[in-house]
Order: structure tokens, then C-alpha cells, then sequence
């Protein structure tokens, strides 16, 4: 899943109206920030495997640190309780620690079964826990729930703001346009083998729109 997780950050903004676009969108995807880090350090790994899904080439053989249901926890825990030290906001904190912890159920929509549990391939009794609903194999529906989620949070977004400089509205159809065009081109895009290039493009997609959020957000306010 790649928009519905912006998606939920947008749609947050109702509830966190003192705290940047950016942050929400970055507690959103924290699991994709961290994920490629390790990638590069040798730490987690995956392959272009096309046709291993219909929508998506990526078999991600191991990264459980990066998105185990137990870290995805302990990161939300630590997003949170950062932000609480630094803001002294707690309704905020459990929001944000929501976030990233969000980001594991909404990948296990999509992906087949390869989402770990524990931080580990095993727990104790040797069993190996991966889960995933595999809706990357259901096209159609996975751009119905993926494009709902984002229109959804869109929509509570500019709801929850309204421009307060000229750049407001205009920068909100432009990160959101921006945003859908990847995701559809993303689809269509043939994606090369060299896995550490793909990660590094990746991070550097994800700091470009966290600055857009940031931007964004900044030219407008809530109400």
C-alpha cells in the first residue's frame, strides 16, 4: 500500500490540529522510512520477483525489524513518547504512536503472506508467523479500497484546514495529484534488480513529499 497510508496521515490532521502535515505523513510511513535503512545496512532484504503479485515485483524475504507487528509497536511507542517529551502532548503522542502502528494493518490488506509478527523469523515454539490478505493479486479491488482511503482522508483533511496563504488551496491539488500520479505510474514502471538504488530512490521520493506536506500545510490552517 503506498497513498493509503498518506491517506491516514491527512485524515489525522482532524484530530492533531497543532502538528505539521509532515509529521503526521512521516509517523504514517515510519515502517518504509526505517525499512530501507536497514536494507542498505545488510539488515533486511528483498527482491524483484515480477509476477510474484499481480500489482506488486517485490518479494520481501526478510524484515522483521523494519515490519514485524511487534516493532511496528515498539516503533509507534517510541514515535510517540519522543514527540510527547519534546510537545508535552499526549493525545497527540497516542495519535502519532496510532499512525505508525497503522501502517502494518494496512500493509497486511495488500500483501501476501510475508508480514512477520515477532522480530524474528520464529517465536519460541519454532513456528514462523506471516501474514498478509494477498489483495495485491485482486487489482481492482485493491484501487478501490487504496483510492477510497486516500479520498477519505483527503477529504477530512481539507475539511479540517482552509487556506490561509495564497498558496493554500493550489499546493493541496498539487501534492495530491502528485501523490496519485506516482502511485498509478508506480504500476505501469518497470523496476530494475539493483535493490540498494531502488531503496535510496525510494527515500528520496519519501523526503520530497514529507517536504510537500510540510509546505503544504504550512499555507494553510486549521479550523
Amino acid at each position: 500500500m503506498f497513498i493509503g497510508h498518506y491517506a491516514v496521515g491527512f485524515a489525522a490532521k482532524k484530530w492533531a490540529p497543532k502538528t505539521s502535515l509532515a509529521v503526521l505523513f512521516g509517523a504514517a510511513i515510519w515502517l518504509d522510512i526505517v525499512w530501507p535503512i536497514f536494507v542498505m545496512l545488510g539488515l533486511e532484504r528483498f527482491l524483484v520477483a515480477p509476477g510474484i503479485t499481480r500489482m506488486s515485483p517485490f518479494d520481501f524475504i526478510d524484515y522483521p525489524l523494519s515490519h514485524s507487528l511487534v516493532m511496528a509497536v515498539a516503533w509507534g511507542i517510541g514515535f510517540g513518547l519522543i514527540y510527547l517529551l519534546t510537545e508535552n502532548d499526549t493525545k497527540t503522542a497516542l495519535i502519532l504512536g496510532g499512525l505508525v502502528v497503522s501502517h502494518w494493518f494496512l500493509d497486511l490488506i495488500v500483501h501476501r503472506p510475508d508480514l512477520p509478527i515477532f522480530p524474528s523469523e520464529m517465536n519460541v515454539t519454532g513456528v514462523v508467523h506471516k501474514y498478509g490478505f494477498g489483495l495485491w493479486n485482486f487489482p481492482g479491488w485493491e484501487l478501490l479500497i487504496e483510492f477510497g482511503l486516500f479520498a477519505a482522508g483527503v477529504w477530512i483533511y481539507a475539511k479540517s484546514t482552509k487556506e490561509s496563504k495564497p498558496w493554500g488551496n493550489l499546493g493541496l491539488a498539487g501534492l495530491v495529484f502528485f501523490l496519485a500520479a506516482f502511485f498509478i505510474a508506480s504500476l505501469k514502471m518497470t523496476v530494475p534488480n539493483n535493490t540498494n538504488g531502488l531503496v535510496f530512490f525510494g527515500q528520496l521520493l519519501t523526503i520530497i513529499f514529507l517536504f510537500l506536506g510540510y509546505w503544504v500545510d504550512d499555507n494553510r490552517k486549521s479550523v
